[in-house]
């Protein structure tokens, strides 16, 4: 059997079956330079489901045992890098701009701030912007808010929903957070850090694609973040799915891109603000 320890060739037909599965399923676009990042990723599915090729997994992936297996596809495809307060420009806005609108109204209201971060991944994004509005909440008082997250990687959300980290990957501006907002690991945990309940139970989250029919997500969101996941999409895609979050969003609400994504090319009511930061109309 050919050692897979080290991912193999994928051959030119294995690939675009692959990437046509991909976005059969997910509607992530796999271009020609994701070869290597591809093998990368599925070379341990193959040790797991003792296969000797990519050719082999794709008549794995053809055959009747194949349905499940591309739930696993898609998780290793899709699953992508994140950190703690990453283009912390849209943090700043968040706290600056989108809270002092939005908060005071919403507590005259009696209502509760709707946070969505449409992309999770592992959970940084949402337990970030958690630390956001609990220190926004400690220097202008107490406010209702709920963060909801999501994800198309069940593997990914379980890592979120444990919320558990390794001390290298929580890098924050303000060191005292780190003890306020996160339980040091011990024994087996050593080196690794557990966000604590008072921001767990703010946040919930939903294992979802971003272009099925229904979302079960709350509607008008006040803020919807999907950063850094359109690049993986083709243009009509984007339109899509530009639209179907714009629609869960509040009317004044503001909807965040990732710095190398832009709206350009796509059709939507929306107003830009700042790189990455647009605004629904009222």
């Amino acid at each position: 059997m050919i050692d897979l320890m080290e991912p193999q060739v994928i051959s030119r037909e294995a690939y675009h079956f692959i990437a046509e599965k991909v976005y059969e399923h997910s509607r992530i676009r796999l271009g020609d330079d994701k070869q290597a990042l591809v093998s990368g990723r599925l070379a341990k599915r193959l040790r797991h489901l003792h296969l000797d090729s990519y050719d082999e997994y794709c008549a794995y992936l053809e055959s009747a045992r194949g349905t499940e297996e591309i739930g696993q596809l898609v998780d290793c495809i899709s699953t992508n890098h994140t950190h703690f307060f990453r283009e912390i420009e849209h943090l700043n806005f968040l706290r600056d701009v989108a809270l002092p609108e939005w908060v005071p109204r919403l507590t005259r209201e009696r209502e509760t701030l709707k946070f969505w971060s449409a992309a999770s991944s592992s959970g940084e994004e949402p337990y970030t912007v958690a630390i956001v509005l609990a220190e926004y909440a400690r220097a202008n008082g107490a406010f209702n808010w709920q963060i909801e997250g999501s994800d198309i990687s069940s593997r990914i959300l379980a890592k979120a929903q444990a919320a558990i980290y390794d001390e290298s990957r929580i890098q924050l501006p303000q060191p005292e957070w780190l003890s306020r907002y996160f339980q040091k690991g011990t024994g087996d945990f050593v080196g690794q850090y557990k966000v604590k309940d008072i921001l767990t139970q703010q946040v919930k989250f939903h294992r979802l694609n971003l272009l099925q029919a229904q979302y079960p997500v709350q509607p008008n969101q006040h803020v919807i973040f999907c950063r850094n996941v359109m690049i993986y999409f083709d243009t009509p895609t984007q339109q899509e799915l530009v639209l179907k979050l714009v629609n869960q969003l509040a009317p004044g609400g503001y909807f965040v891109v990732g710095h190398s994504e832009s709206l350009l090319g796509i059709k939507h009511p929306l107003t830009a603000l700042k790189p990455g930061i647009y605004r629904k109309n009222p």
